[in-house]
């Protein structure tokens, strides 16, 4: 068997994993003990993110002609990707938080929902919230007005509020 043939499955390998994607975040793992390597890949793995290492110039062919293709720039020195379909922003939120307790990993560039980010874009977008928290902070904000306004209902019906103030504006009414 050829070569070619052998590293044809590995670069179809990686254009199926970033054909749907919603981010490919490119980092360098150098220095990382098998511990942190370990923790990392158990961290991304729980995010719903696939990491993996492979050869630049696998990457750099599985690029070519996709969204991905301003990442080959990167490919240079140990180079690691990973892939989320799911959440745009998990790979770069694992990685930064991971990154702050390993020094070691440096995070080189991404692209996320179509667009391009060096390391600093990446780490602008690792400060956004995940999807869920980000409903689950809209779906807070439009429950609390109704929850204040069903809370002064209730005050005022115990407070027999509501019916003895009818009748004092119907007297000031006629008044």
């Amino acid at each position: 068997m050829a070569k070619v043939e052998l590293k044809a499955p590995i670069v179809e390998e990686i254009s199926a994993g970033i054909k749907d994607a919603q981010s490919v975040v490119l980092v360098d793992y150098r220095g990382l003990t098998v511990e942190q390597d370990t923790q990392l890949r158990r961290n991304l793995r729980e995010a719903g993110v696939s990491y993996k290492v492979y050869k630049n110039t696998f990457m750099t062919r599985a690029f070519k002609g996709t969204e991905c293709e301003d990442l080959i720039q990167y490919l240079e020195g140990p180079s690691a990707v990973a892939i989320s379909k799911e959440d745009a922003t998990a790979p770069a939120r694992v990685l930064a938080e991971f990154a702050k307790t390993a020094d070691k990993l440096e995070i080189k560039a991404g692209v996320v929902e179509g667009t391009v980010y060096d390391a600093k874009g990446i780490a602008s977008i690792a400060s956004i919230p995940s999807r869920e928290v980000l409903i689950s902070r809209l779906l807070g904000s439009l429950k609390s007005p109704i929850t204040n306004f069903a809370r002064v209902m209730n005050q005022l019906a115990e407070k027999g509020g509501a019916s003895a103030a009818a009748p004092a504006e119907a007297a000031e009414a006629a008044e």
